[in-house]
């Protein structure tokens, strides 16, 4: 069964209408630059009051490698989910079981990167490519590029991008990933869930055996 992440949680409310409809994964952003961003303190106070056995992700962007540990201790986080240019390097640093690499590619052909990502991140994560953005744009991508990159790397592949009630049933069909990840998709506004969307993505998504 596909595991599910739900991303851009700003609220113990929405943390818990997504683990309650059987979420596997929440997430928080700790860039500054998002709509979406919770503060190291902010993620605390909630990370405290959710059920054990929930995986709790904190995504960054070219953070300091440094005070990427600090804040994965602080506030409670399982994992580090690197949205930015974050070298193999920086990867281990940080601790291969304790990273989700996101790649957001352009072409097909550059695919090839994950491969240097192998012994030093836990999982790889797709999104869409954007100039202006480090995800939460609402748009998919090319589901081949992420089919590619299944076959190249052998790490666990989360599929996010443009993700909703109406294509996850494709994707999965299509890419058939260890995980997809939802943000823009189930809100009701940048930093505020949808009840009711939440509740629809995670029964959809884990229909699909």
């Amino acid at each position: 069964m596909v595991k599910v992440k739900v991303c851009g949680i700003t609220n113990l409310e929405d943390a818990m209408t997504a683990i309650n409809a059987g979420a596997d994964a929440v997430g928080f952003i700790m860039f500054k630059g998002s709509k979406r961003y919770i503060s190291p303190m902010e993620v605390r106070h909630i990370t405290k009051e959710l059920p054990p056995f929930v995986t709790k992700v904190g995504v960054f962007v070219n953070e300091d490698r440094a005070s990427v540990l600090e804040i994965l201790s602080y506030a409670g986080l399982d994992f580090a989910q690197l949205h930015g240019n974050e070298t193999p390097d920086y990867c281990r640093y940080i601790g291969e079981k304790r990273v989700i690499k996101v790649f957001r590619f352009n072409s097909i052909e550059e695919v090839k990167k994950v491969k240097d990502y192998e012994n030093v991140a836990s999982s790889i994560l797709l999104d869409t490519f954007s100039k202006e953005n480090f995800g939460g744009t609402g748009k998919s991508f090319d589901w081949n590029i992420a089919k590619k990159a299944k076959e190249i790397s052998k790490l666990p592949l989360i599929l996010s991008g443009g993700l909703n009630n109406e294509n996850v049933s494709e994707a999965i069909k299509t890419v058939e990933p260890f995980a997809v990840d939802v943000c823009s998709g189930v809100e009701l506004h940048p930093g505020k869930k949808d009840k009711e969307a939440v509740e629809n993505f995670i029964k959809v998504s884990k229909c699909m055996a």
